[in-house]
């Protein structure tokens, strides 16, 4: 066993010699570029090596570069998320401006185009049932409002006050089940009552069998209810039915979309029928 080991260790030895005198041989022969055989072997190997780790290096460089610019392209894309969001909040309330004036505009238009005495209020709620339809605005007894003022808009009538508070006041709309007009049919003159239907239409009723209405007809207030003033618009005739001579439903189409109103005329001027009222004693 002894021997063995020894045999071993003696080759062992014999093959270090054998290595270390090729080694010697190429650092001291040169190839055909004059440079020694062991330094060229010894270049190609670390030449690998170092090409490896610079692509590591490399690949790594890149990822982490990648990574800092996506963070920063992330980063930009949400500052510009945001002054987008700002801009468009910003259109919108330009556009709402616009529209705001272009609706006193159109108030006053029709407050300075009226021989009438009246007072600008901006509605600021509505009533939920379907059945009454009324409005609150933002004028009341200490403005000068009292129950029975019209109440106007740019397009055509909008309704009564029927309740004045201090500040505020509640109007009843044409719309209403309970609310009615005196009309005129501004074609022919044929003339009868508008009543409220509960919903965005009106009905004409109490019209003559001889009375000429029309699909298209014009309606503007006759003033004899002693609320309206005379000559402002109703709305349109949409359908007209006849049971025989007589008529059976004239259905009016609203000049106001009270969906969309906002700001309203009260007037307050009396018409010729309330200034013929007698005084009520106190």
């Amino acid at each position: 066993m002894a021997i063995l080991d020894l045999r071993l260790r003696a080759g062992y030895l014999f093959l270090a010699v054998v290595v270390g005198h090729l080694v010697l041989i190429s650092a001291q022969v040169n190839g055909r570029t004059g440079v020694p055989l062991l330094e060229t072997a010894t270049f190609g190997v670390f030449s690998e090596v170092q090409r490896g780790a610079s692509s590591v290096l490399n690949g790594v460089a890149g990822a982490w570069n990648g990574y800092v610019a996506l963070r920063g392209v992330r980063a930009e894309n949400e500052s510009l998320r945001r002054q987008l969001a700002d801009a468009q909040l910003q259109i919108q309330q330009q556009r709402a401006l616009v529209d705001r004036t272009r609706s006193l505009e159109s108030l006053l238009q029709l407050q300075s185009g009226v021989d009438l005495q009246t007072t600008a209020a901006q509605i600021i709620g509505s009533a939920a049932s379907p059945d009454f339809r009324t409005v609150t605005i933002d004028k009341g007894s200490a403005d000068g409002i009292t129950t029975d003022m019209a109440v106007l808009a740019p397009n055509g009538v909008v309704g009564r006050v029927v309740v004045a508070g201090r500040r505020t006041s509640r109007v009843q709309l044409l719309v209403d089940r309970n609310a009615a007009a005196g009309a005129i049919v501004e074609r022919s003159r044929a003339q009868g009552v508008v009543v409220g239907a509960g919903e965005d239409r009106l009905h004409l009723e109490y019209v003559s069998d001889v009375s000429d209405v029309a699909v298209g007809d014009i309606l503007v207030t006759s003033g004899i209810d002693g609320i309206y003033p005379k000559g402002f618009i109703i709305g349109t005739v949409d359908a007209v039915e006849k049971n025989g001579v007589a008529y059976r439903t004239i259905s009016i189409r609203p000049a106001i979309n009270f969906s969309s109103l906002e700001d309203v005329l009260i007037v307050r001027t009396p018409t010729p029928a309330q200034q013929l009222e007698p005084e009520k004693p106190e």
